[in-house]
């Protein structure tokens, strides 16, 4: 619970504290929405188990996701790399090309960095990005009737870094989602189409980059409501069932690194968007969070919780 109680430290030191809390600050006199996010060698990832052009394309993808979480379209990345004596140019090579297959791939620029020797790979960067339309996207605007909807599978990234390491290679689908996961660029701009299309002005939504059970837990104590979920519903890869019979539920509501959008939105917009797609798993509830129930929900959060320090 380290990094929650670190930002409650920095809440209370800075005198505005306003632009802080969701996945991207927005800079509304600029129109603009900008994140960043930092990668440890040892923390995040290990470079005996990925190489630096695959490692380059995870760097951009997560910081892409938190733009897709606040419903922007990525314009500009700037990247900061800290690299020890050991590594070699090849190193820097590969992890570039890797940054240029991710930038072409969203047609984004790279905009500028910073090199710098460090103890081990340190590797940061602030992605920029543009609103799609008008819709306001923010993790406390759940309200009780929504949709709480999904784009993709969880867990599966979990159980890769399991089979990894475990020194497996197989099944492959788990090992590629936790290698090289996706921003989900593209379901952000159609939710946020959908959304604006159906008159509908805010949505809450965020990505599941520390876990599905925190996802919820984060988006459902942002509005006060409980939520109804359907754990039967939620999409889950059968390889992950097979692979880890005893533990997959764990894994797919507390893993992490799925960088899948979780969402609340006005029934009216949900039933416009593709089911093959996006996927409902529950209902907010018109149940407010009591003290009591908040203690126990915080209770199973901080027991649960992937832990960045």
């Amino acid at each position: 619970m380290k990094e929650l109680e670190y930002l409650n430290i920095i809440n209370k030191t800075l005198t505005d504290s306003s632009l802080i809390g969701d996945d991207c600050a927005y800079l509304e006199e600029f129109d603009l929405c900008i994140t960043q996010d930092t990668l440890v060698e040892g923390v995040h990832f290990l470079l005996n188990t990925t190489d630096a052009f695959t490692l380059a394309q995870k760097s951009v993808n997560v910081n892409l996701s938190d733009l897709a979480a606040a419903g922007a379209k990525p314009l500009y990345i700037t990247l900061s790399l800290s690299l020890p004596k050991n590594i070699d140019k090849n190193f820097v090579e590969n992890f570039y090309k890797g940054v240029e297959s991710a930038v072409s791939k969203y047609g984004i620029k790279v905009a500028g960095g910073d090199l710098t020797g460090a103890d081990r790979v340190y590797i940061s960067i602030c992605a920029i990005g543009k609103k799609y339309n008008s819709v306001q996207v923010s993790r406390t605007n759940a309200k009780a009737g929504d949709i709480i909807a999904l784009t993709g599978t969880h867990g599966s990234s979990a159980g890769g870094l399991k089979l990894l390491s475990q020194g497996k290679k197989e099944p492959e689908i788990l090992i590629k989602k936790h290698l090289l996961p996706s921003a989900q660029v593209e379901k952000s701009k159609i939710i946020m189409q959908t959304a604006f299309d159906c008159n509908v002005k805010n949505i809450a939504m965020m990505d599941s980059s520390d876990g599905l059970g925190d996802a919820l837990y984060k988006l459902s104590t942002g509005c006060g409501y409980l939520f109804d979920i359907d754990f039967d519903s939620i999409p889950v890869d059968e390889e992950l069932k097979t692979a880890f019979p005893e533990e997959w539920k764990d894994l797919l509501m507390w893993g992490g690194e799925d960088f899948e959008l979780v969402f609340c939105i006005d029934k009216s917009a949900f039933e416009k968007l593709d089911k093959t797609k996006f996927y409902k798993i529950g209902t907010v509830s018109d149940k407010p969070i009591t003290k009591d129930i908040a203690n126990v929900l915080n209770q199973e959060f901080e027991n649960k919780i992937f832990k960045h320090f």
